[in-house]
């Protein structure tokens, strides 16, 4: 399937201003300015095929939000290449935003001081949205994200579950074929981000809605991406399966055991087996830890059944926050 975004050897670069300490830095910044170079993304190649549902992800000031910048054309690359449903975008942004969608956590689209049903007509005729798609197109939003409730709400007037979801139904109000979002849950409680999961969900299945999305809430990568990019320092230190990522950094197994009684649990907590480490959960309740190389799963559970009376067992996967901590830490991966 040919790539819907592909981007080629990008990179950005600012130019800082270095100010001067204390007064004589001050008077010296009148008449000398030195400058330095800051490459906030540096030569990062992808593609995306129509339909996926990309996380995006990296600590603070990683490059994540200006890549996403780039890709709406609101920021101009250094260098590289980046075409974008066919088009260029900051060379052709006028003509290319009117295929995109895009949801910034920070800022809202949606005008500050009029009702939400408002914005949602203006932007149905700047976008030439049909009747029959804008009153389907609402019934949805309504459906999934329960907006009729605000609809006749100022919009400075919502609080930021509210809001966001608007903003997200209004990304989509012209039913674009990519979605960039950028930290499109932070600050929302569990309900809202249900909300806005579900919708982006259903958009993609119904709509082959195409999404980029960057967060720091990891539960929004679970749901939503198989495919995750980790961005650091700029550079693209891994793009692949979700599941890849997890399997190639996942050094360490568990087993939860529920045992029948204290005494068994006494007998689980000194069986001895090599490299393997008990954690009391409860007073039935332990689970063990084990290098994956030392044993496999199946063997080590073998083991514990015949030499204790179990009553549940439980495979415990290693979590996405401890994947995402060890590439943070830079425990992880290295910059290729």
């Amino acid at each position: 399937m040919p790539a819907l975004i592909e981007v080629a050897e990008l990179i950005k670069e600012f130019r800082i201003f270095q100010r001067g300490e204390g007064i004589r830095g001050a008077l010296r910044n009148l008449f000398v300015r030195n400058y330095s170079t800051l490459r906030a993304v540096d030569s990062i190649s992808f593609a995306i095929s129509a339909g996926e549902m990309v996380g995006y992800i990296g600590p603070n000031g990683a490059g994540k939000s200006t890549t996403i910048k780039m890709l709406t054309g609101i920021l101009m690359p250094t260098s590289g290449s980046v075409i974008s449903n066919g088009y260029q975008p900051f060379a052709q942004r006028s003509t290319y935003t009117r295929t995109i969608g895009a949801v910034f956590g920070q800022r809202t689209q949606l005008w500050w001081d009029i009702a939400v049903v408002e914005s949602f007509r203006l932007l149905k005729n700047i976008y030439a949205v049909s009747d029959a798609d804008y009153a389907a197109r609402m019934k949805r939003f309504d459906d999934v994200l329960e907006l009729g409730k605000y609809l006749h709400t100022p919009v400075r007037k919502l609080s930021l579950g509210e809001r966001m979801r608007c903003d997200v139904a209004a990304a989509l109000l012209h039913n674009p074929p990519i979605l960039f979002l950028d930290e499109p849950t932070i600050g929302l409680d569990i309900v809202a981000k249900d909300r806005i999961r579900e919708f982006l969900k259903q958009s993609n299945r119904e709509n082959g809605t195409t999404v980029l999305l960057t967060t720091h809430d990891l539960a929004d990568i679970e749901e939503l991406c198989a495919r995750l990019m980790v961005i650091d320092k700029g550079k693209l230190l891994f793009d692949g399966p979700l599941v890849q990522l997890k399997r190639r950094l996942w050094r360490e197994n568990t087993v939860r055991f529920e045992v029948k009684d204290r005494d068994q649990a006494q007998r689980l907590e000194s069986l001895g087996l090599p490299a393997v480490t008990a954690e009391r959960l409860s007073d039935l309740s332990i689970r063990l830890h084990f290098p994956r190389d030392s044993h496999s799963t199946a063997e080590l559970i073998r083991k514990v059944l015949n030499a204790v009376e179990v009553t549940d067992i439980a495979i415990e996967e290693q979590s996405i926050d401890d994947v995402v901590k060890e590439i943070y830490t830079g425990s992880a991966l290295t910059h290729s």
